[in-house]
């Protein structure tokens, strides 16, 4: 999808959909002021600034990223600019299906998490590629899953 193009009507269209997951996931997860937070896929950054804590969110298009707040950069979840380990909690809240190389970026994500670090990720369930990505994310994090109305939500940890 083009989201560059949705890009001023991008929130009217996700933002309390993305607002009802982030609940859950608030319920299943405890997070710390102090944790580093690292929003893959970002969007506008509803999911990145959702929670208390020191977060930045990376996203490929430029104009989501401008619609948000100054903690949003450009960048690929393939090839995200961060050191290993750097982040306690890694989600990519309903993105990772429009990665270009869904297996590269979670890759990426496992990287840039540190051990035993929280990933979080929710996977929309009519993508056609649902299967497959499901089957990669709970062989490499081992989640706990939740089913929520349009996304399978997986949290697990870093090995």
């Amino acid at each position: 999808m083009d989201y560059d193009s949705i890009s001023k009507s991008y929130n009217e269209l996700y933002q309390e959909e993305q607002l009802k997951k982030l609940e859950i996931i608030k319920k299943h997860i405890k997070i710390k002021f102090t944790d580093k937070l690292l929003d893959v896929g970002c969007g506008t950054g509803i999911s990145t600034n959702f929670f208390k804590c020191n977060s930045i969110g990376i996203d490929p298009s430029k104009k989501l990223i401008k619609k948000g707040s100054e903690n949003l950069i450009y960048g690929k979840a393939e090839k995200l600019k961060f050191k290993d380990k750097s982040f306690d909690i890694t989600i990519s809240i309903t993105a990772i299906h429009n990665f270009n190389n869904y297996k590269k970026g979670l890759r990426e994500i496992k990287r840039v998490t540190k051990t035993k670090g929280k990933i979080i990720i929710t996977l929309l369930k009519k993508s056609n590629k649902y299967k497959e990505i499901k089957d990669l994310i709970i062989k490499e994090i081992k989640p706990k899953i939740i089913d929520s109305e349009k996304d399978t939500i997986f949290i697990g940890k870093n090995d």
